[in-house]
Parts: structure tokens; C-alpha cells; sequence
């Protein structure tokens, strides 16, 4: 009879676990606290010069790729993907290079900054995102 308690005791818990955990499950994989956004309402296009590449560490220890844009009007970071992503699709970027960029414009702490979809260097174009914003390195996981 106590192994029979004890199972019934063990099946209460573990349901009450699994509904404290629905609202952090339903977050999906690819969100975390703090996630940019793409947003096609904030959409716009940048011309400019690069002035410096870097990589950032981020989420679960991928590196992303960053750019500083300077624009007619400012100096914009921009953040591409993960460097591996971009190393993959055979685009590099170096001080001095003339590219184009469309993106999403998002508020990091207190700069601005922008998510980039395409980017055009030298007459070709490097796809990040489709025309939702949906990251192009995340489609396997979402299974499009």
C-alpha cells in the first residue's frame, strides 16, 4: 500500500512541477530574457562605411558578428548573427568597405542599433533573415 501512496504522492508533484514550468516552456527555444526583435514596422535601409568588426560573445557561448556603420548622420552598431553563420556564407566585412544594409532599428540600452536582414557589398547580397525576419541560421530549428 506505501508504494501505491507514494506513486500517487510522486504523480501530484510532478504535475504541479510541469504546470509551474508552462509559462517558461511556452517561450519557445529561441527566445531569452533580453532577445532583440526584428520588427518590420522599424524597417529601414543604411548606407555606409564600415569602421570596425567585431564579435560578441552571446548565447549559449555562439559568438555574433557585429558591424560599426558610419552613416551620413551617425554611427550605428549592427548586428548581423552568429560569426558562424556568416563566416559560412562566405561574406567578410573589413574597415573601409562600402555596404548597404536593411534592417529592423532597435533601442540597446540607451544607442540605437540594427538588426540586419541583407546586407550589399560589391554587388552581392548576404540574406540573414526572410522577409518576416526570421533568422535564416534558425530554420532548421523552427522546422520551416
Amino acid at each position: 500500500m506505501t508504494s501505491r501512496r507514494a506513486t500517487k504522492i510522486f504523480i501530484g508533484m510532478s504535475g504541479w512541477a510541469l504546470l509551474l514550468a508552462l509559462p517558461a516552456l511556452a517561450q519557445g527555444p529561441g527566445r531569452q530574457a533580453g532577445a532583440l526583435h526584428y520588427n518590420l514596422a522599424t524597417e529601414v535601409r543604411e548606407k555606409g562605411t564600415v569602421e570596425d568588426v567585431r564579435q560578441a560573445g552571446g548565447y549559449r557561448g555562439w559568438s555574433g558578428t557585429h558591424i560599426l556603420l558610419k552613416t551620413a548622420k551617425e554611427d550605428l552598431d549592427v548586428h548581423l548573427g552568429p560569426t558562424a553563420f556568416v563566416t559560412q556564407s562566405g561574406f567578410s566585412f573589413a574597415k573601409g568597405d562600402q555596404i548597404e544594409v536593411l534592417g529592423s532599428r532597435v533601442r540597446v540600452g540607451a544607442t540605437d542599433a540594427l538588426l540586419a536582414r541583407e546586407i550589399e557589398k560589391d554587388g552581392k547580397t548576404l540574406v540573414l533573415r526572410d522577409a518576416n525576419g526570421i533568422p535564416k541560421w534558425s530554420r532548421g530549428r523552427r522546422g520551416d
